[in-house]
């Protein structure tokens, strides 16, 4: 694993650990590598609840709970469905934060979306936060690349609060 990578994931342990925080995660275009990677280092089972992936738009309505009103409005690949796909999975498992990813890795065109768009949300207690990516590589790339900024952006928002 790359030092870059490690570098974030044990930052995400020292952070989750220190503050006595516990998290959850909801993936869809990641495929379970941010869960992958949160328990590729030991301990994460100190602070990490569970990871659910909710690849296809039932799976996000049936297990997820996320509303198919947000799904039919705003599309799979949305600000609104990352949103509530972090904010179901924080209430379904009871943790302090949750993170969701949701987008398009490639390499066709998805909901008029161009490849490369993925939303990132971090949710805690009446509190969602979301950003946009425009990720440029293969699939695998912006995979990887989704996974890593995910993660990043978790960090950002529970330093900061």
């Amino acid at each position: 694993m790359e030092n870059k990578v490690l570098t974030v994931i044990r930052r995400v342990h020292e952070i989750f650990k220190g503050k006595g925080l516990t998290l959850s995660v909801a993936e869809s275009c990641t495929g379970g590598l941010i869960s992958h990677y949160l328990t590729s280092l030991a301990g994460a089972s100190n602070f990490f609840e569970a990871g659910v992936v909710s690849y296809s738009i039932e799976s996000k309505k049936r297990i997820l709970g996320v509303s198919p009103e947000i799904i039919s409005q705003y599309g799979v690949v949305s600000d609104e469905t990352a949103s509530d796909m972090a904010e179901q999975i924080r209430a379904l498992i009871k943790t302090d934060f949750s993170l969701s990813t949701t987008g398009n890795l490639g390499p066709d065109v998805l909901e008029g979306k161009d490849r490369g768009l993925v939303y990132i949300a971090i949710s805690k207690e009446g509190q969602t936060f979301s950003k946009e990516l425009r990720l440029k590589g293969d699939r695998s790339e912006n995979k990887k690349d989704a996974a890593i900024s995910a993660m990043r952006f978790l960090i950002e928002i529970v330093e900061g609060n």
